[in-house]
């Protein structure tokens, strides 16, 4: 790894720990600005350097340093919730990979990779939770309740942010690859 793509990822892993305490006011469930970084990350950085930077944010987490919207540490991974960071490190990679493909990638592919990270990030996250609260933590959860809390009323906050990650893409690539 050179010295641009160690900074830029480390630059990404504090971004993402920032973006975690970013807690937007909402009713029910907390909403970050974590899902905005791991996609800027994937989408600035490329697949492998954008999973990279979230990878090093989780095993931060799991080491103890209080990283994560709720503290750190190896328990961590019998949180319902951390399925989503799971989810943070594919689909950084994936939304990385598809826009690295791309020659001159316009607000729309953009965002269609987004919304495919955003998939992937929901996917993960909502399987985890749904193992860990049935099988592991025995707080057993329904489909429809998992599917209002941990889908329905947190997604719209994270299209909007889908969208400002195409943007902000979109814009600040070309001024990335110039720092040589």
């Amino acid at each position: 790894m050179e010295t641009k793509e160690m900074v830029l990822c480390a630059l990404f892993t504090v971004l993402i720990t920032v973006g975690a305490f970013i807690k937007i006011p909402v009713p029910v469930v907390p909403f970050t600005l974590q899902f905005l970084f791991t996609m800027m990350a994937g989408l600035l950085l490329g697949g492998r350097l954008g999973a990279c930077s979230v990878a090093l944010y989780a095993l931060l987490g799991l080491a103890g340093l209080p990283v994560f919207a709720e503290g750190g540490g190896i328990y961590y991974i019998w949180k319902p919730s951390f399925g989503y960071i799971i989810g943070f490190i594919l689909a950084s990679y994936v939304t990385g990979r598809l826009v690295e493909r791309l020659e001159r990638p316009g607000f729309g592919k953009i965002l269609a990779a987004n919304l495919l990270g955003l998939a992937i990030v929901y996917g993960a996250g909502m399987a985890y939770y749904y193992v860990i609260c049935n099988y592991v933590i025995h707080t057993p959860i329904g489909l429809e309740a998992l599917f209002l809390y941990c889908f329905l009323l947190a997604v719209p906050g994270d299209l909007c942010l889908c969208f400002l990650a195409a943007e902000l893409a979109r814009r600040l690539k070309p001024a990335l690859e110039r720092i040589g």
